[in-house]
């Protein structure tokens, strides 16, 4: 053995006698991994369901109902995934000693193994902090968020498999039993604890009762124009100079059998509905408010599309991602989904839409499309 690798196995095994706490032991790690399955899992199933709802394929065809449920899940997803931080420092500092074992690969399936819980431990670090990252838009990186959350969510779900598989003997022996060691129970119940109260004070962003309890939700739910949250304003859209054009009119056209081009006043003389549906941000914060409008469905009816029509909602904003969205048969058809004009019984803000935004029941808040000029039908 060369002098500099066996000055490494010394070093390694020093570090490893260091330590000594209970607390390193094979059952707290067990605990702490299953809730940290638990927690993934959930992190996972509502992430998909978030990016689908957002990236849907052309053979699927969204649901309307409930209303509140794009609502729920993004909220779980990422209060859920705040709440996980601590979680997850706990499992790490838990298992930090197997850093140190030697020799550090004993065969090619240990070496296997050591790298698929790389990956997890890599990927699960990436995904809480960039997340993190994401909802305080703060943006340091110059790869999309979107693309590289949604992927790497399948690098970490995929290694937390395979870890689970390895470990599962463990897992099994330890999961369900009693911990006896007063230190040990201190040391989960704090965590948990810990997980609790990082969930609490996040939660009323989206939880009324709450909502003076948030201190870490990026969100206040009643600071904004009209008292609603807003992400992106008027004026950062580019659209303050055409909101006030006295020749503003709402275009539907393509395919169908007349073309519309209505003004605001002929908008606010027809019938008006009013409905209470939420604005639910992929950050996580969402609120419950009233609006009034016109049904989009009857526009499609005056115009003469087909009920099975593919519609698209552009925005007068020239620039942005989300400066139009597509609307499926399931959720223009709803009797809930309106171009509204009145926002909790006033007009709409120019930072919430002006003249004109879609809303619609369980869609997330990006595609709720503002300063609506033109529906195109296919």
């Amino acid at each position: 053995m060369s002098s500099r690798l066996r000055r490494a196995e010394d070093v390694a095994k020093s570090l490893a006698g260091r330590f000594t706490s209970t607390l390193h032991s094979e059952q707290v790690a067990a605990k702490l991994g299953m809730w940290l399955g638990v927690s993934f899992t959930v992190a996972f199933a509502t992430g998909l369901f978030s990016h689908f709802v957002q990236h849907t394929p052309a053979w699927l065809l969204w649901p309307s109902r409930p209303v509140n449920l794009y609502r729920v899940t993004q909220g779980l997803h990422v209060i859920g995934g705040i709440a996980t931080v601590p979680l997850l420092l706990a499992k790490l500092w838990t298992v930090y000693p197997k850093l140190w074992q030697w020799p550090p690969l004993r065969s090619a399936g240990h070496a296997a193994e050591r790298l698929s819980v790389l990956l997890l431990v890599a990927g699960a670090l990436f995904q809480l902090v960039t997340g993190l990252m994401n909802i305080a838009y703060t943006y340091l990186w110059p790869f999309g968020f979107v693309q590289a959350h949604y992927w790497t969510a399948f690098i970490v779900y995929g290694a937390l498999v395979i870890h689970v598989a390895n470990e599962w003997a463990k897992v099994r022996r330890h999961a369900w039993t009693r911990v006896e060691q007063p230190d040990r129970r201190r040391f989960l119940a704090t965590v948990a604890a810990a997980c609790g109260v990082a969930a609490l004070v996040t939660a009323g962003e989206t939880v009324t009762p709450l909502k003076r309890l948030a201190v870490l939700a990026p969100r206040d739910p009643d600071v904004g124009p009209q008292g609603v949250p807003v992400n992106r304003s008027a004026a950062a859209a580019g659209v303050t100079q055409v909101l006030g054009d006295p020749a503003y009119r709402l275009v539907v056209t393509g395919a169908v059998r007349t073309e519309l081009s209505i003004s605001y006043a002929e908008l606010a003389r027809m019938p008006q509905h009013t409905v209470r549906l939420p604005i639910a941000c992929v950050e996580g914060w969402s609120v419950e408010c009233e609006w009034t409008g016109v049904r989009l469905r009857d526009l499609i009816a005056a115009a003469g599309g087909a009920p099975d029509a593919f519609l698209t909602v552009e925005s007068l904003e020239r620039n942005g991602y989300y400066r139009s969205s597509e609307v499926r048969p399931p959720h223009w058809q709803d009797p809930l989904t309106l171009l509204a004009l009145k926002l909790n019984g006033r007009t709409l803000d120019p930072d919430h839409g002006y003249p004109v935004r879609l809303i619609a029941p369980n869609r997330p808040g990006v595609m709720q499309t503002k300063w609506v000029g033109t529906v195109r039908v296919a």
